[in-house]
C-alpha cells in the first residue's frame, strides 16, 4: 500500500480485478509489487506512474480520490483490460466509498420522519451479509501472507454490494480488513497483529449475526455511515518520542509521536525494506512533511506547526503537496500542554484503551528492580501503588531495548515519567518505550533508539539480581490466544500443521476454563477438517466450518482477556458489544 497514490474506492479496485483473465490475476500479486518500486509523480489531481520507458500508469482523482475505473488508464496494449491498472488500485490505499442513494441517515436540526427500518433484514441484505461473510472467511483461511490482491479485491467487491445493500458497518468492517492485511504484508509501521485479528473478528462476527438478528440488535448492526474523514486545517503540535519499526517481513524505520494543546496524538513514519540498521538510521533521516527539515529524532524532542494538514483515522499526518509544515518549539513533558497527558489516572488510561482508545499509556512510576520471565527479565515498577511490569518493545540485539531495560534495572528508587504501551493480560504489564533521563531532568530517552551509558545513572547504582516468579505470562488462556493469533498471518494451513499439543485443552478444563478447552479442541478440528471424494482426493476446505470455530474463539479470548486486564489495572470497561469498525457506528 503506497501513501504516494490516491485513495482508490473499493468498488474500483474490485471491477479492476473481476476484468483480468485468469492468468493475469495469478500475476496480480508481482504486478502490485513491481509497481510499488516505481516512482509516482503527482501533478494536481493526477498520479503518474511509469511502468517501463515506453508505459505510464495515470491515477486521476479529482477531489483526491479515484471514483471511477475509467480514471485509471494504462497506455500498454492490454488496456484497459490489463495488469497495470489492476495493480495501481490493489497498491492504493482504500478510499471510503460516498454514501449509497439507499443509505439514509438523520441529521441533527432536520424535520420530518426518518425513514422507519424494517424489523428483519432483507433478503438483499442477508445475501450481502453472507457474501461479506464468506469473503472474510477466504481471507482467515489463506491468512494474510496469502491473501493477494485478488482475494482482497473479492472482499472490497463483498463490501461494496454490503454498503450498496444499507449495511455500512459490515461494508466498512471488511474494507478495514483489507487495509489491515495489506499493512501487514508492505510492513506498514502502523500494522499489529492484534489489531487485524480484531478487524477479522469484527466483520465476520458482524456478518454472522446479521442475518438473523431483529429490532434494536439488527439496528446496531446495519451501523451508520459517518463523514468521510477531511484535511484536518492548522495543528501546534509537540514531539512526545520515537520508536523504531522493524517487521518479520523485512521492513524498517521509525514513526515519531507528537501531541497537540489538547491531548490528541499524531504520527508521522519513515518505513521502508530493510533490516535493524533502516531502523536506528530512519531516527536520523529527515521528517517527510511539508517543508521541514527536521530529523525524527529532532522532532521527537521539538515541535511542528503544520497548514493544510491531513490525518488519517489513525492519526498519521499526510504528506500531500498541500501540506506545509515548519519547526517550532517544543516541550518539556513536566510542561504544559504535554504534561496533562501524565495527569490522567493510569487505570482511566487503560480504560480507554480497552474500550477501543489509543493503548499508548503516560504513567509515572518508581523503578523497583527487574523480573524474570519465560521471555526475559523485564522492569518491576510501582505505579501509584500499582505493582507493575514493564518488558521490552524489541528483542532485536541490534536496537538498544533490552540494553537500556538492564541499565534502568540499576537505578532502583529512580521515580521517572515513562511513555509505554499497553499489554493485556492477568496483571499490569507495559512495553517501554521511552522515558525521563534518569539522572538528567528535563532530558528523555527513546529507549529502542536511544542507547543508555553507565554514566548516566545515579552514582553506585547497581543492578539488583532479577527475580523469579511464577510465570505468568503462560497464564492458561495463552494456550488458547496464540492459536487463533497464529491463524492471522499463517491462516488455516498453520494450525493443521501444528496440531494439538497433547493435553491443551484438558489443561484449560481442569483449571476452570472448561470453554476455552472445548474451543480449542473445536479449532484444531476445524483446521484439520479436509474431506476426500470416493476417489480419494482432497476436496476443498470447508472456510465456513473453520471461520465460525476460529471466531468463537477469538471473541471467547478477547473478552475474558480484556476482564483480566481490567481487574488487574482496576480499570472500569464497557460491558458492551465491541466498538463498530472504523468508519460505522
Amino acid at each position: 500500500m503506497s501513501p504516494d497514490l490516491p485513495p482508490v474506492v473499493p468498488s474500483v479496485t474490485a471491477d479492476l480485478v473481476a476484468a483480468l483473465s485468469p492468468r493475469l490475476r495469478k500475476r496480480l500479486d508481482a504486478g502490485v509489487t513491481k509497481l510499488l518500486a516505481r516512482p509516482a509523480v503527482r501533478e494536481g489531481d493526477t498520479v503518474r506512474i511509469a511502468v517501463d520507458d515506453e508505459t505510464d500508469v495515470v491515477l486521476r482523482a479529482p477531489g483526491g480520490t479515484v471514483t471511477d475505473a475509467d480514471a485509471i488508464r494504462c497506455g500498454c496494449l492490454l488496456a484497459p483490460d490489463c495488469l497495470h491498472r489492476a495493480a495501481a488500485a490493489s497498491a492504493a490505499p482504500v478510499a471510503e466509498e460516498a454514501p449509497a442513494s439507499a443509505e439514509v441517515t438523520e441529521t441533527a436540526g432536520e424535520t420530518g420522519t426518518a425513514p422507519t427500518e424494517p424489523d428483519a433484514a432483507t433478503a438483499e441484505q442477508r445475501a450481502a451479509a453472507r457474501a461479506v461473510f464468506d469473503a472474510a472467511a477466504a481471507v482467515l483461511e489463506a491468512g494474510a501472507d496469502g491473501a493477494g490482491a485478488v482475494l482482497q479485491a473479492e472482499l472490497l467487491h463483498a463490501a461494496h454490494t454490503a454498503r450498496l445493500a444499507g449495511l455500512p458497518r459490515a461494508s466498512a468492517a471488511a474494507v478495514s480488513v483489507v487495509s489491515g492485511v495489506r499493512a501487514a504484508r508492505s510492513g506498514d509501521p502502523g500494522h499489529r497483529l492484534t489489531d487485524l485479528a480484531g478487524a477479522l473478528a469484527a466483520v465476520l462476527g458482524v456478518a454472522h449475526r446479521l442475518p438473523h438478528a431483529t429490532g434494536p440488535d439488527l439496528g446496531e448492526l446495519r451501523g451508520t455511515v459517518r463523514q468521510p474523514y477531511r484535511p484536518d486545517g492548522s495543528l501546534r503540535l509537540y514531539g512526545l518520542f520515537s520508536e523504531p519499526v522493524l517487521t518479520a517481513t523485512g521492513y524498517a524505520g521509525a514513526v515519531t509521536w507528537t501531541a497537540d494543546a489538547d491531548g490528541r496524538l499524531y504520527t508521522v513514519s519513515d518505513v521502508a525494506p530493510g533490516g535493524p540498521a533502516r531502523a536506528t538510521g530512519a531516527a536520523d533521516r529527515t521528517v517527510r512533511i511539508g517543508d521541514t527539515a527536521l530529523t525524527h529524532r529532532e522532532l521527537s524532542r521539538a515541535g511542528l506547526a503544520v497548514s493544510g494538514a491531513t490525518v488519517s483515522p489513525t492519526g498519521r499526518l499526510g504528506a500531500g503537496a498541500g501540506v506545509r509544515a515548519v519547526r517550532a518549539s517544543g516541550a518539556a513533558w513536566r510542561a504544559d500542554p504535554l504534561d496533562r497527558l501524565w495527569a490522567v489516572p493510569a487505570a482511566e488510561q487503560v480504560a480507554r484503551a480497552l474500550n477501543g482508545g489509543q493503548d499508548l499509556l503516560f504513567l509515572e512510576v518508581t523503578l523497583a528492580g527487574t523480573v524474570r520471565e519465560t521471555t526475559g527479565d523485564c522492569l518491576l515498577a510501582d505505579c501509584a501503588g500499582l505493582p507493575l511490569r514493564l518488558a521490552t518493545a524489541h528483542d532485536d540485539p541490534a536496537l538498544p531495548c533490552r540494553d537500556n531495560l538492564r541499565l534502568l534495572a540499576a537505578a532502583g528508587g529512580s521515580r521517572l515519567r515513562v511513555v509505554a504501551r499497553l499489554a493485556p493480560g492477568p496483571y499490569p504489564r507495559a512495553l517501554l518505550l521511552a522515558t525521563e533521563h534518569p539522572t538528567d531532568p528535563g532530558a528523555r530517552v527513546d529507549l529502542g533508539l536511544d542507547r543508555l551509558q553507565r554514566a548516566d545513572l545515579p552514582a553506585g547504582a547497581v543492578a539488583p539480581p532479577a527475580r523469579t516468579v511464577p510465570t505468568g505470562d503462560e497464564a492458561p488462556l495463552h494456550l488458547l490466544r496464540r492459536r487463533v493469533h497464529q491463524a492471522v498471518p499463517g491462516g488455516r494451513r498453520v494450525l493443521a500443521l501444528a496440531g494439538n499439543r497433547p493435553g491443551d485443552g484438558t489443561r484449560l478444563r481442569r483449571l476452570g476454563l472448561a470453554t476455552a478447552g472445548d474451543l480449542l479442541d473445536d479449532l484444531h478440528a476445524a483446521a484439520a477438517d479436509r474431506s476426500r471424494d470416493p476417489f480419494g482426493r482432497l476436496l476443498p476446505a470447508d472456510t465456513g466450518r473453520f471461520a465460525r470455530a476460529w471466531l468463537a474463539a477469538a471473541v471467547y479470548t478477547d473478552e475474558v482477556e480484556r476482564a483480566l486486564c481490567a481487574a488487574a489495572w482496576g480499570a472500569a470497561v464497557n460491558e458492551a458489544a465491541p466498538a463498530a469498525a472504523p468508519g460505522a457506528s
